[in-house]
């Protein structure tokens, strides 16, 4: 029977869990025996005592839990500690940021661990149930309006009273992909008036369908602006300029921007300038979904709410999707459960085929090396 050991996250800030106890359910059914660090779902509100009853041991330490462990279970990457603890030929599934963390990538590979990125789930119809970018930016669309309307100190719906009328907020989300829909409808709920853009033209429709208003230069560029993966490609420095020069007076009259705009392996595109910023009202806010990366928005620092000269504050919290650490934890696990069935036979033993072209696109470590070929040289 192949252990599967889920430990407790040691990246500052990070609440969420690799598993929860209806997923460690689900995990001992599929025949995997579960073993679960003490305290490792405390900050997503899971309790050993919840792990124990849905049939995880639950170890003391992480060394404890990662000794006899066939697959282990991260959110973010392992740290240098749990990398050593590993066994030889042991299989890491995790978030492990391949891009900005090579190094770790390597020590993986150097420990002789087998080890796959969710980041590189593939977007195809049957990896839909494991597309954890999908699940994670979800959230983090949503938690994004939710963190805009507390910064914003006004109302966000119109309120008719016998004092007066409040004016609906207005939303301009920047970047239209699962984080920038799910902003979109969450504003929309919440009342106001939304308008949202990207560089991908399939998502025009997407974002009339949620009642806002799509702007955008609809040029030949702006036509083929769409990877076969459906990623936005990067766009040329004259498209951005045009698509500035647009929203420039655009983002004058909003009261909340938020930017959701990510390129995977490349910094995060600039989307609102400095000069964009000072043109705001005193009181509006920007959230900025892409800090991690670099940030979309000029004068964006990870972890901080800024606030300008002329009163205008810009929201770079980290991880948005762990200050839902419950749901978050939830969805991520869930789509671990669907990623565990391919690393097992029919018989359910331990048999990943690498040749399965979801297990080849995510495979980022094997045999001693890293074989991702975006990430070699």
């Amino acid at each position: 029977m192949a252990v599967i050991a889920v430990t407790k996250e040691r990246r500052a800030g990070e609440t969420r869990v690799a598993a929860t106890p209806e997923t460690v359910k689900k995990l001992a059914a599929a025949g995997f025996s579960v073993t679960v660090e003490a305290g490792a779902g405390l900050s997503a509100s899971f309790p050993d005592a919840d792990y124990a009853a849905a049939g995880a041991t639950v170890a003391k330490t992480a060394k404890d839990a990662l000794a006899k462990a066939d697959i282990v279970f991260k959110v973010r990457a392992p740290e240098a500690d749990e990398i050593k603890a590993l066994k030889k030929g042991a299989l890491v599934v995790a978030l492990l940021n391949p891009f900005q963390e090579k190094a770790t990538v390597e020590a993986l590979a150097k420990q002789g661990a087998t080890a796959f990125a969710m980041e590189f789930v593939p977007r195809i119809t049957r990896a839909q149930v494991m597309d954890a970018l999908s699940s994670q930016a979800n959230l983090a669309g949503y938690r994004a309006v939710i963190e805009a309307a507390e910064a914003y100190g006004r109302a966000m719906p119109m309120m008719m009273t016998a004092a007066g009328t409040v004016a609906p907020a207005k939303v301009f989300v920047m970047g239209v992909g699962v984080a920038g829909l799910q902003a979109i409808a969450t504003a929309r709920r919440l009342g106001a008036v939304v308008t949202a853009t990207d560089v991908r033209p399939a998502t025009k429709e997407q974002v009339e369908s949620l009642g806002g208003k799509f702007i955008a230069v609809e040029d030949e560029e702006f036509q083929n602006a769409q990877t076969a993966g459906g990623y936005a490609k990067e766009m040329s420095k004259e498209y951005q300029a045009k698509q500035a020069a647009l929203t420039s007076s655009h983002i004058a009259k909003q009261d909340i921007v938020i930017t959701t705009a990510l390129i995977p392996g490349r910094p995060a595109p600039r989307l609102v300038s400095a000069e964009q910023v000072a043109s705001m009202r005193p009181g509006s806010v920007i959230v900025d979904l892409a800090v991690e990366q670099g940030g979309n928005v000029e004068g964006s620092k990870a972890g901080e709410v800024v606030e300008t000269k002329n009163g205008v504050k810009i929201v770079g919290f980290a991880n948005l999707p762990g200050r839902i650490a419950a749901d978050a934890s939830a969805l991520y696990a869930r789509n671990l459960v669907a990623f565990s069935e391919l690393l097992r036979d029919k018989e359910g033993q331990l048999a990943p085929d690498y040749e399965d072209e979801i297990l080849k696109a995510a495979l980022v470590a094997k045999d001693g090396a890293v074989v991702h070929p975006s990430l070699k040289g």
